[in-house]
């Protein structure tokens, strides 16, 4: 298999990776307080960091507080211009302080790689949480309304079905009424089966089952000419969980079947020269997993010249 190859350009750029013939592009919304890491895997101490010098300095400070952000996808697969969740948005009411109001300049980084809400063909949702949704819609006229307004949005039936049924709080229905039902309401949103082995939805594009962190939530596996990469969703929040497996989110709805999806991923990936994109990772964002005494490190992806 190749070795898929990585451009992390100057702090103003995009960083970017070439699995076979596809460019892979993070499209940066904001960095996540420091607070955010011990509240979303109260197990990471600073003592469990410091266990794993690798961890530090890309991933953690030098007091052990975990990096963390909030991004997007976006690739050219199959003739399709293709992104991999919607983060938070902007302007928008949420209990979480750091996600309230939010006035980021995504779009604009959106069309830095030719991105635009007008050519964008689809959007896949990992999961309905809130920081992976917000850019499903904008605010026009004091309405929310589709950003994408010619894609299909697509996620996981069990997903959808499992919220459908679910007793919501107000914060959590809020988040549905600004950034979920315009998208249903406007015909744009496709469920889809998504069995054990996985499905394509375009050729080289790949959904495959990772529940646990919530019933229906999906990774997204990318293959070109020989090499592969899997984007994360919230299967893997941070770099930390590699090495400790066993590491869980406070907000895991299953933290059994967290825990055992996240494993069967990364042995799925381990020594086998796929990159992994994490959803949530600080740059460099990417690299190789590789099996380390009872878990396994994050190695740099290779360096490829040119932009």
């Amino acid at each position: 298999m190749r070795t898929a190859q990585f451009t992390e350009p100057a702090p103003s750029g995009a960083a970017h990776w070439s699995v076979g013939d596809i460019t892979v592009h993070r499209v940066d919304e904001v960095p996540l307080p420091p607070a955010t890491g011990p509240w979303l895997l109260p197990a990471a101490t600073p003592g469990v960091v410091a266990e794993h010098d690798w961890l530090r300095p890309d991933f953690a400070d030098p007091d052990g507080v975990l990096y963390l952000d909030s991004h997007s996808f976006a690739l050219v697969v199959d003739g399709l211009r293709v992104l991999v969740d919607t983060g938070i948005g902007n302007g928008k009411t949420r209990a979480n302080p750091a996600w309230h109001n939010l006035r980021t300049d995504y779009l604009a980084r959106l069309a830095d790689i030719g991105f635009t809400p007008e050519n964008v063909d689809l959007v896949i949702l990992t999961h309905l949480h809130t920081d992976h949704v917000g850019w499903n819609t904008r605010e026009v006229d004091g309405a929310w309304v589709p950003t994408f307004p010619g894609a299909r949005y697509l996620t996981s039936r069990a997903e959808y079905e499992f919220w459908a049924a679910y007793d919501m709080d107000e914060a959590r229905r809020g988040m549905f009424r600004d950034s979920v039902v315009p998208v249903e309401e406007a015909g744009l949103l496709d469920l889809v089966d998504v069995p054990a082995e996985g499905i394509e939805v375009a050729d080289g594009l790949r959904l495959l089952p990772a529940p646990g962190h919530t019933p229906g939530q999906i990774a997204v596996e990318v293959s070109s000419a020989g090499a592969r990469a899997l984007v994360t969703g919230d299967a893997v929040h941070h770099p930390v969980q590699l090495a400790r497996p066993e590491i869980g989110s406070c907000v895991d709805i299953d933290p059994v079947q967290a825990e055992a999806t996240r494993r069967a991923l990364l042995a799925r990936l381990a020594d086998t020269g796929a990159l992994v994109l994490g959803t949530h990772f600080p740059a460099p964002t990417a690299g190789r997993v590789v099996a380390e005494g009872d878990g396994y490190r994050l190695a740099a992806a290779a360096v490829r010249a040119g932009g």
